[in-house]
């Protein structure tokens, strides 16, 4: 048993009570525009913003692979911007943009930030569209860094 829950739905309406993070995975170039992110900016305008801004601001912060960015949007959900793919498009010499590596201290950061909140996690299978990664590489890591940890996690698979 993974810890991880899978329904089918919208990662963007969480379902559960109480506090929740809904989680995603970001480029280390400042882009946003394709895949998740549009149906996060289209519910709320704040992670985007707070995303290019820390990425504007990138020399004066923690901006890079493996940060994470808590923007809240409503009481009682925050959106995780978690740098996790290094740049939009895969090459010969290094593969998909996913890196394993920063994704798995992105969600270190991710378990514990929850927990500080009493907060259950939502995403979709992060890491696994246009960052290229596999599934069977990223679940191990969100059971071991967020679900050990007593946070629920829920994975939301579109029809």
């Amino acid at each position: 048993m993974s810890g991880i829950r899978y329904v089918k739905g919208d990662a963007t309406s969480p379902q559960a009570k109480g506090v929740k993070v809904i989680a995603h995975v970001c480029n280390d170039l400042g882009g946003w525009g394709k895949g998740f992110v549009v149906a996060v900016s289209d519910r709320w305008p704040e992670p985007e913003k707070a995303y290019r801004s820390w990425h504007r601001n990138r020399a004066e912060n923690d901006f890079g692979l493996g940060a994470v960015q808590l923007v809240q949007v409503e009481p009682y959900i925050w959106v995780a911007n978690m740098v996790g793919q290094r740049g939009i498009k895969p090459s010969k010499k290094n593969g998909p943009p996913i890196r394993y590596e920063a994704l798995d201290r992105c969600l270190s950061t991710l378990g514990e930030k929850a927990r500080e909140l009493d907060a259950t996690v939502h995403m979709p299978r992060i890491g696994c569209g246009l960052a290229g990664g596999k599934w069977t590489r990223v679940e191990p890591l969100i059971t071991s860094n967020v679900a050990a940890k007593g946070v629920q996690v829920t994975v939301y698979d579109t029809d």
